[in-house]
């Protein structure tokens, strides 16, 4: 499966003109992000390689030198600093190749550089550079024009979110007694915020999570505004429109007067919400107003901690599984041991990938990734190249996948490498083997009473 870079990078960019750069936008952010950190990032580099073997682009690509983390900066980020900004388009769009095609910004180097230089941080600068000027990927360009206008990254309208949340109620009911998804609900705890992947491609993710929350008899809601807890125009590095779509959340969340932010199983939206938001919008600590939790440390505090929620021990999976690390739980969050609490109570034949939890690999899928369309993803099939290899070494038939871009990676790498895998989320190991209280089983109809003698008019 492996090709070498230069093939890899034999893709389309974006649509080219002859427009020139706005050289004063494009000094104006390299000067508000030149302060000590990056000077001494782009002085103290030593080229010593260690972070080539962290990057999975370099590892799946022939250890091409090219795609060390260290040379993607020093010829993107590098350039417009040494160059003053002085850069023109077709620079800008032979660096576009890099910054979006050739990172994720996971930031595994990052763990193994003895200087600790954030390569991501740098490639992120890279990127808002491009951005300013129009080049970017299309569809991160479409996705944040959705925020712009609707508030959500896939344009979904409010009332197919709150259909799509009535009719999940309604079909998730049908098992679980009682079942409701209260829209608006003042003074509760939990404000659940969603991927707009679930109301457009997988609804019964907002059904199951509605299942876990209802048997656990939590008090929660969903918002009718301000429910998309995703951000790619992050991976755009628009910091403008990355924003908004936090804005909109944190006032909701206040309006409601709800204690914390639940966040679903997606790793970007957890760092934005609880990590990057404060400073994009410029609060004072860094803090989001109130806390915000990931559905991974709910699911923990239920099943492992509490016993909130109990397991069927029939009905643990017994099959060997794995679980996937996604970078902004595990490397950027600190959630790698809830991850693997939580497997083992669900699973009897638990198998972890090697490396793991903060140095695992990335998928290959995220930094906008999968949202950036159809013309990435040869890319994304070479180098996901490592995890494939990584997961089948485990042998396992089941992966748990946490997080929205990495289940759709997994998803296609498993077909791409016949991998053989069942690809599932906790929400639905958990539906399917949580023991239901007895108050929560629905009753069945009452049944027709038992005809009498002289009913069909036979005789007396």
């Amino acid at each position: 499966m492996t090709e070498p870079a230069e093939e890899i990078q034999a893709q389309e960019t974006p649509e080219q003109d002859d427009r020139p750069v706005d050289l004063k936008k494009i000094q104006s952010i390299l000067s508000s992000n030149s302060g000590a950190r990056m000077r001494s990032w782009l002085d103290i580099c030593a080229r010593c390689g260690l972070c080539a073997d962290s990057c999975f682009f370099y590892l799946a690509n022939d250890k091409d030198p090219k795609l060390s983390p260290a040379y993607k900066v020093k010829s993107t980020v590098g350039e417009m600093y040494k160059r003053k900004g002085r850069v023109d388009r077709k620079f800008l769009r032979e660096a576009y190749e890099v910054l979006w095609g050739q990172c994720t910004m996971c930031r595994r180097c990052s763990m193994f550089c003895p200087f600790g230089i954030d390569m991501a941080a740098m490639i992120g600068v890279g990127r808002a550079v491009c951005t300013s000027q129009g080049i970017l990927p299309a569809g991160l360009a479409k996705a944040v024009e959705n925020i712009r206008e609707t508030g959500n990254q896939m344009a979904v309208s409010q009332e197919d979110w709150l259909e799509t949340c009535e009719w999940m109620a309604e079909e998730y009911g049908e098992e679980i007694a009682g079942l409701t998804i209260p829209v608006d609900k003042k003074g509760v705890k939990y404000m659940f915020t969603v991927n707009p992947r679930e109301p457009a491609f997988y609804p019964q993710d907002v059904g199951m999570m509605a299942q876990i929350l209802h048997v656990a008899e939590e008090s929660w809601t969903v918002p009718s505004t301000g429910w998309d807890s995703t951000n790619l125009a992050m991976f755009a590095a628009n910091k403008e429109m990355a924003a908004y779509p936090v804005k909109l959340m944190y006032d909701k969340a206040l309006e409601l007067g709800v204690e914390q932010i639940l966040v679903t199983e997606c790793g970007h939206a957890y760092r934005s919400a609880a990590f990057e938001g404060p400073y994009f919008l410029g609060l004072p600590g860094g803090k989001p107003p109130l806390p915000v939790k990931h559905s991974v440390q709910l699911f923990w505090e239920y099943i492992v901690r509490d016993g909130r929620i109990k397991i069927d021990p029939e009905k643990k999976v017994t099959v060997p599984v794995t679980v996937q690390d996604p970078c902004n739980q595990s490397r950027s969050a600190g959630l790698s041991q809830m991850l693997r609490e939580l497997s083992q109570a669900l699973c009897a034949d638990f198998r972890d990938m090697n490396p793991n939890r903060e140095f695992n690999h990335c998928c290959g899928g995220g930094g906008g990734f999968i949202p950036m369309g159809a013309e990435f993803k040869k890319r994304r099939m070479i180098s996901g190249k490592i995890k494939a290899e990584q997961i089948k070494a485990t042998g396992a038939k089941i992966i748990i996948v946490p997080c929205h871009n990495c289940f759709d990676q997994i998803t296609d790498l498993n077909k791409e490498y016949e991998l053989g895998l069942k690809v599932v989320s906790f929400k639905e190991l958990i539906c399917e083997s949580m023991i239901i209280p007895e108050k929560f089983i629905p009753k069945e109809e009452d049944e027709e009473p038992a005809s009498q003698p002289g009913d069909d008019g036979g005789e007396e």
